[in-house]
């Protein structure tokens, strides 16, 4: 990515004091400020891309989400496994209330009724008593033709598609915050080159007003010369804007407090130590190929997971009630014989048991879960239509990263031969301007061309790395990348 100094002018606080305000005092007060900006970055610490790789991965937001919902799902195969298990309720209790029976039938729309045990008698009485019930009971759906199992298999496919889809944001991630951070450097590198320009720039002007009040040079000369100072600083400010946007895009992905960020230069000099011109297929455990192969699968067992649902469920129970009450068995109208007392009600007089086996199915239920196979073997078709279409952008992405890699290579060896041509024109220029033999037009022009040569090698120089981290992106494998840090 190369910087356009066609962006309008942003100044802060008293730059723009010394930009619309003449005067040499102004000038030295602006080159001071420019001085301790340039103080104040160097004054951060260095962070490594290794570091801030690290960080972002620790730090940010999504990848903890993800990270949340990968455990969920895992504790959803726990839970799916655990269902299987027969179900075992245990149950006491006491009541207090009357026992007046009633011959007839009743059903119960709503809330249930109370429930009384007892003769039918004559009249209404108001005796009372303490009862009390006792039940464990065992409910068992030991077989419904692999529903269990299925289900199993469902949730433990949505936990390896939560935890594929945090390794594929992992990987973009570290992928984002490289391609933040040498962004970064590359636009630290920019505004070190408008640096040197303005202080080059500078130089010029000062040579050129001690000329000018000796009447060696005309007038226009010293005003052409302050004028490129001024558009040098103005070049200056823009790249010291176009850093800090770079430096808040860096630190988003870190997921950190705002700060300056230094990055460090060491290893942008150099080619990368292997440059792996010669892969050009995806690797086989590429996150995002994975990501889209675990929904496939997903789903596929989901669809599986609805077919057993529209076949019978086999079932096992057994129960075990003691009930005890303070009514005496012989209670009726002629001798109402009963206890009040709570000691009476809570012991036991009767006890049973009882074994179930049984079968349920809900006939209407295999048509619907029908249309949900169904629908389910569609997503999954859409699914797979999903991962060829990223399978083909990857590869074409991968065809480019290698001939853009190809190119910055080239371009690396060629940028030194046009900062060292740009040099000596420069100075040649410099020399003849100093003994007369040419104007400042032609010094400008060849200033221009020195900061144009010096800017392309410093581009060139972040181009080869971009292309590595564009590759290691398409193909899947950061190590391309990394290792070569």
């Amino acid at each position: 990515m190369k910087y356009h100094n066609s962006q309008a002018p942003v100044y802060r606080g008293e730059e723009l004091l010394c930009l619309n305000t003449g005067g040499k005092f102004r000038f030295i007060t602006a080159v001071l400020l420019l001085t301790l900006v340039a103080a104040g970055v160097r004054a951060q610490s260095s962070l490594s891309l290794k570091q801030a790789i690290q960080i972002g991965l620790n730090n940010y937001g999504n990848i903890k989400a993800k990270e949340a919902y990968a455990k969920s799902s895992a504790a959803t195969v726990v839970q799916a496994k655990l269902d299987y298990l027969p179900n075992f309720n245990l149950s006491a209790q006491t009541n207090y209330g009357t026992a007046n029976g009633l011959n007839g039938p009743a059903y119960a729309f709503g809330p249930a009724g109370i429930a009384s045990g007892g003769l039918p008698l004559a009249s209404q009485n108001w005796n009372a008593a303490y009862g009390s019930l006792y039940l464990a009971n065992v409910n068992w759906d030991f077989f419904a033709f692999g529903r269990s199992k299925q289900k199993i298999a469902a949730t433990d496919g949505k936990r390896q598609l939560d935890v594929s889809d945090l390794s594929q944001e992992k990987f973009q991630h570290e992928v984002r915050v490289a391609g933040a951070y040498l962004n970064l450097l590359a636009a630290q590198r920019l505004t070190t080159s408008y640096r040197k320009n303005l202080d080059r720039a500078d130089t010029l002007r000062q040579v050129i007003v001690r000329k000018a009040k000796k009447d060696l040079l005309a007038g226009v000369d010293s005003s052409q010369a302050n004028a490129e100072v001024s558009n040098a600083k103005s070049v200056l400010l823009n790249a010291i804007t176009f850093e800090d946007e770079q430096n808040s895009a860096l630190v988003k992905l870190l997921g950190t407090p705002p700060q300056k960020i230094e990055a460090d230069t060491v290893f942008i000099a150099n080619l990368p130590k292997t440059l792996p011109l010669s892969q050009d297929s995806l690797a086989a455990t590429h996150p995002v190929i994975t990501y889209y192969k675990n929904r496939i699968q997903y789903s596929d067992e989901q669809a599986k997971y609805f077919k057993t649902l529209g076949l019978p469920t086999f079932s096992l129970g057994a129960a075990i009630q003691a009930r005890g009450s303070g009514f005496n068995y012989s209670y009726s109208a002629a001798h109402p014989n009963y206890s009040s007392s709570l000691s009476d009600g809570l012991s036991t007089d009767r006890t049973n048991y009882v074994v179930a086996l049984g079968v349920t199915w809900n006939i209407a239920q295999p048509f619907r879960a029908k249309q949900q196979v169904k629908s389910q073997r569609l997503i999954s078709e859409g699914l797979k239509d999903e991962l060829e279409l990223t399978r083909q952008q990857l590869v074409t992405q991968n065809n480019f990263a290698d001939a853009k890699l190809k190119n910055a290579i080239a371009d690396y060896y060629e940028t030194p031969q046009q900062v060292k041509a740009a040099s000596d024109t420069y100075h040649q220029k410099l020399v003849l301007y100093n003994h007369g033999l040419t104007d400042l037009v032609n010094v400008t022009q060849a200033l221009y061309a020195l900061v144009r040569a010096e800017t392309d090698r410093d581009i060139a120089y972040n181009n080869v790395w971009q292309a590595l981290l564009l590759k290691a992106a398409a193909t899947g494998d950061f190590d391309l990348f990394y290792n070569n840090l």
